[in-house]
Formats: structure tokens, sequence, C-alpha cells
């Protein structure tokens, strides 16, 4: 078995990997690393965190996290809120047991939109290559793709 696969809980545990994406206010993909399907979005965290490039053309230090972090109740656990406060990381991360209607929803559904325009390419909604290089390459080049077409929507 490759390394970024893994048995899905989703699909009756056939091999299969995930997305995991970071985004900017706007939708645009900050970073987005391929793990297996079996693994638990909060371990991803940290390495998506330290995948996001050093934004360039400022003078001075460039910023290269975020000041807060919207999440979902995946990623609701004190040890990485605690890590996220230690970044200077304000984490904005709904509660596990609480009911729904926090309000995350209107920031939440960035990504979610992010996600439904990656799998609009039907080379990634279906992963069918068994190479992870090879995938992870159609990933990033649908991720230029989404990006060229908002600058060209702003321009």
């Amino acid at each position: 078995m490759r390394p970024k696969t893994g048995p899905s809980p989703v699909e009756r545990a056939r091999p299969g990997s995930k997305h995991h994406v970071i985004t900017d206010p706007g939708g645009t993909p900050l970073a987005i690393p391929l793990t297996g399907g079996n693994r638990h979005d909060i371990t991803q965290l940290l390495p998506l965190l330290d995948a996001i490039p050093r934004i360039r053309g400022v003078t001075g230090r460039p910023r290269h996290r975020p000041r807060q972090l919207f999440a979902d109740r995946g990623y609701d656990f004190d040890k990485y809120r605690r890590l996220l406060c230690m970044r200077g990381i304000k984490p904005v991360i709904a509660r596990r047991g609480v009911l729904h209607g926090s309000g995350l929803g209107s920031v939440r559904w960035v990504v979610e939109r992010t996600n439904a325009w990656i799998h609009g390419f039907r080379r990634l909604r279906i992963r069918w290559e068994i190479r992870d290089a090879i995938h992870g390459a159609f990933l990033k080049l649908a991720c230029c793709v989404m990006t060229y077409r908002r600058v060209q929507a702003v321009c």
C-alpha cells in the first residue's frame, strides 16, 4: 500500500486519499497536502499551517501565519488550541457536543466551496492514479488553475 493512501472510513475501507486544504478568506487555496483516507484531520493541522508559503513583496518580515484560524468540529482539541495560541494564531473552532448554529458556517463555507472547486476537476474527484506524485501534481495544477481564474476575475 502507498504511504498516501489508506482505507477510507466512508467508502467501505477501500484505499483512498484525502485532500486537506487551507484557504484565504476569498477561497484561494494556500496549501493542500495529500494524505491517506484513514488519517484524522487534526493530525494534519500543524503541517498544513507550516506549508503556507511566505507572502513576498512587502518590505520587512513577510507574514506567513494567519491571524485567525476558522475550523470545524473535527479540529476541536484543547491541545491544538494551545499550540495555535503559542504560534500567535487565534483559534475559532466549533465545539464538539454543542448544537449547530455557532455562526461558523458563514465562514467555513469558503473552504467547502474550494473543495467543490477542486472536485469540479473530474480527474481529482476519484483517484485513478496509482502513484502519489502524479495525483499530487494534478492537485497542485488544479489549485494553479483556480488561482489563475480568481486573478482573471479580479482584473
